[in-house]
């Protein structure tokens, strides 16, 4: 199947799930930046979602098809963090049984949330590769329903439902910046978005270190990467060997991809907090950190989407008063006073 077939199937998926998602996700509001003057940069408040992110569109989506025969039976996920949250909060929610599988590399912050939202929290291996292969265990000993964190149509359906309120809440919209790890997020909101105004310009983004769908993307195929230490951890992890739908959903709307280092996401992360009062992520900041490092021109009516607010507060707080963080073999810090 071409790339095309996928826009296809996937946007009519989004048209679905517009259905469905808003039973417990919210439609979030898109606002002017402080930052930026004459409104030119939009901010889409998905970490204002109930569960910190922007994965509680998939993960409704994909829960709520569930037959009566998969939830007795429960779910299982991979994640690194996010998608485990709000697949949890869901599945609590409705009264079905989950384990969410991480690796050693999440923060414990996200590793808490997960557990304190009604989860079994298995942790196994040092990449989202080898949590997904314990997750692929769990399902295939249990019967649980496997539902993977972006590689899936109605997850990719879900996240999809944000392009059409983009759309709709920003009419002249010229360029959209997107947080781009396994390609849930950016190949559901893209094909909205591409669809419906085919000249948006839409640029994914993500850390230097790590970015598995920039590689496949170079490459032409999946391929794995080792996996970094990084503030944008939500953006870590790989796509996928076995990769369907996300990696040519990429490939064919994605503009360009720019990647950020971790002292521009530093960066990125103090400005939303002292500019927009946002506490954000790093993986959700990215899109201001490439503005902010002269990576991205603003041409146009600009929105960048903060993703998620899951953040581990004693980073954030670190952050936010500009001191050093160490990350593997590197060191971030604000500006010397």
């Amino acid at each position: 199947m071409s790339s095309v077939d996928y826009r296809s199937d996937i946007f009519d998926q989004i048209l679905i799930a517009k259905d469905r998602v808003y039973e417990i996700a919210s439609r979030t509001p898109l606002v002017a930046s402080q930052l930026i003057p004459d409104s030119l940069l939009n901010l889409k408040f998905e970490h204002i979602q109930p569960t910190g992110s922007f994965k509680i569109r998939g993960a409704t989506n994909a829960v709520l098809a569930l037959t009566p025969e998969e939830r007795e039976l429960g779910i299982v996920c991979c994640s690194t963090g996010n998608h485990g949250r709000a697949l949890a909060f869901v599945a609590k929610k409705l009264g079905i049984r989950i384990t969410v599988c991480l690796s050693v590399l999440v923060p414990q912050a996200k590793v808490d949330l997960v557990r304190a939202s009604g989860a079994t929290v298995v942790q196994h291996g040092n990449s989202q590769d080898d949590a997904l292969e314990k997750a692929i265990q769990i399902a295939e000993s249990s019967g649980a329903k496997l539902i993977p964190p972006f590689d899936d149509p109605l997850v990719l359906g879900g996240q999809g439902t944000m392009g059409l309120e983009i759309c709709d809440q920003m009419p002249d919209i010229d360029t959209l910046l997107i947080p781009l790890s396994g390609g849930g997020l950016a190949g559901g909101v893209a094909t909205a978005v591409k669809t419906l105004k085919p000249h948006v310009r839409i640029i994914g983004i993500s850390m230097d270190r790590g970015a598995a769908m920039y590689e496949s993307m170079r490459a032409g195929h999946a391929v794995a990467v080792p996996e970094y230490t990084s503030l944008a951890d939500s953006l870590g992890g790989g796509i996928g060997l076995a990769n369907q739908y996300t990696l040519a959903l990429c490939e064919s709307l994605l503009d360009e991809v720019i990647l950020v280092t971790e002292q521009e996401i530093y960066d990125g992360m103090r400005a939303l907090y002292w500019n927009d009062l946002i506490a954000a992520e790093g993986g959700c900041a990215v899109g201001l950190a490439a503005i902010l490092a002269g990576k991205v021109e603003l041409v146009g009516p600009t929105a960048t989407i903060i993703s998620g607010r899951n953040v581990d507060p004693q980073q954030l707080a670190s952050v936010i008063a500009g001191e050093a963080l160490t990350l593997d073999d590197i060191t971030v810090r604000g500006p010397l006073k």
